[in-house]
């Protein structure tokens, strides 16, 4: 983890948005305050239905949650996530050495769990293991595009792309590019 490039690392997750759900204002206000230095912004809650409320309304990239918390703890928090947004990035942030609670978080399916308190060396693992997360659910959500296209110009496309060695969709993906630039 020596080698990251911190700079790079902050570039990237300056692109997206986060949420701390942390009921010890304490905490809540030291992780946020940390975040904000690598996310665009940050939302800071102090119970998980408030949280869940404001996740409704703006669907963060990142959840960060405590576990223990009174009402609705943070393992009920991301069963209900999980319930809107199957793939949504949850990271657990907790102090708790309770063996069933982390079980419980590993069966709702949340990313990764790490144990408070938080160094900054954790945060950069954390921070670098986010976005290689992040960038596996870009790939696996990128789509690939199918165009009918009538018999004359099929003809053109493929007599084009035998010419120069290359994909159908690549004379394709050109020829849209230079009909919108």
């Amino acid at each position: 983890m020596s080698n990251v490039d911190l700079v790079q690392l902050t570039q990237e997750t300056k692109k997206l948005t986060a949420m701390v759900v942390e009921d010890e204002k304490v905490v809540n206000e030291l992780l946020s305050s940390t975040f904000k230095n690598f996310f665009s912004t940050v939302g800071s809650y102090f119970n998980s239905e408030d949280a869940l409320n404001a996740y409704m309304k703006s669907a963060p990239d990142v959840v960060f949650v405590d576990i223990i918390m009174s009402g609705m703890d943070g393992i009920e928090l991301s069963r209900k996530i999980r319930e809107i947004n199957p793939t949504q990035i949850i990271i657990v942030i907790s102090a708790s050495n309770d063996i069933e609670k982390i079980s419980e978080s590993i069966e709702v399916g949340v990313n990764s769990f790490i144990q408070k308190p938080i160094d900054t060396k954790k945060i950069i693992e954390l921070l670098t293991s986010v976005m290689s997360m992040i960038n596996k659910k870009k790939k696996i959500e990128t789509k690939t595009f199918s165009i009918s296209l009538p018999l004359d110009l099929y003809e053109i496309v493929n007599e084009n792309a035998k010419a120069e060695s290359i994909s159908k969709n690549a004379v394709i993906i050109r020829a849209l590019r230079s009909f919108y630039d």
